[in-house]
C-alpha cells in the first residue's frame, strides 16, 4: 500500500519535470538560443542543473531512507563509501598542479581556482579508470585461476 502510494507521487513529479523541461525547450527554441546573448541557452543549462540537483537529492534522500528501513547496519557502509570517496577526492586534489592550460588562447583565461578543480578532476578520472580497468583484468585471472582447479 505504501509502495503504491511512493509510486504514485514519483510518477506525478516525473511528469511534472519533464512537462516544465518540454515548456524551457520551447521558449528557448521561441527565442532562439544564439539571440539575446544567449539567454535561451544559460536558461536550458541552469534547468539541467536543476533537474540534475532534483535527482542526486532524491537518490541520496530515498537511498538513505530505504537503507535505513530496511538494513539499518547498512548506514555504516554507506559511511565509509562517503568518506573513502572524500578522501580519494582530496588526494587527487593534492596532486593537481593548476597550471595553466598550454596553447589556450581563449578570450577569457581561466582563473587559478577554476585551474585546480580542473585537474582534479582529471587525476579522478584517470585514477578511477585506471582502476577500473585493473578490476577487470584481476577479475579475469582470478576467474581463469578459479576454473583450472
Amino acid at each position: 500500500m505504501e509502495n503504491q502510494k511512493y509510486a504514485k507521487i514519483i510518477k506525478i513529479v516525473l511528469w511534472v519535470l519533464m512537462i516544465l523541461s518540454i515548456c524551457v525547450l520551447v521558449w528557448g527554441s521561441i527565442k532562439g538560443f544564439e539571440a539575446n546573448d544567449g539567454a535561451a541557452t544559460d536558461m536550458l543549462l541552469y534547468w539541467a542543473y536543476i533537474v540534475l540537483g532534483i535527482a542526486l537529492v532524491s537518490v541520496i534522500c530515498i537511498g538513505l531512507y530505504v537503507t535505513a528501513t530496511t538494513n539499518p547496519k547498512g548506514l555504516i557502509k554507506i559511511g565509509i563509501a562517503v568518506v573513502a570517496a572524500a578522501v580519494l577526492f582530496g588526494i587527487c586534489y593534492l596532486l593537481a598542479s593548476g597550471d595553466p592550460a598550454v596553447g589556450y588562447s581563449g578570450a577569457k583565461l581561466p582563473t587559478a581556482t577554476e585551474l585546480k578543480m580542473t585537474d582534479t578532476i582529471l587525476n579522478l578520472a584517470y585514477l578511477v579508470g585506471g582502476a577500473a580497468i585493473l578490476s577487470i583484468i584481476v577479475s579475469e585471472v582470478f576467474m581463469t585461476i578459479r576454473n583450472k582447479k
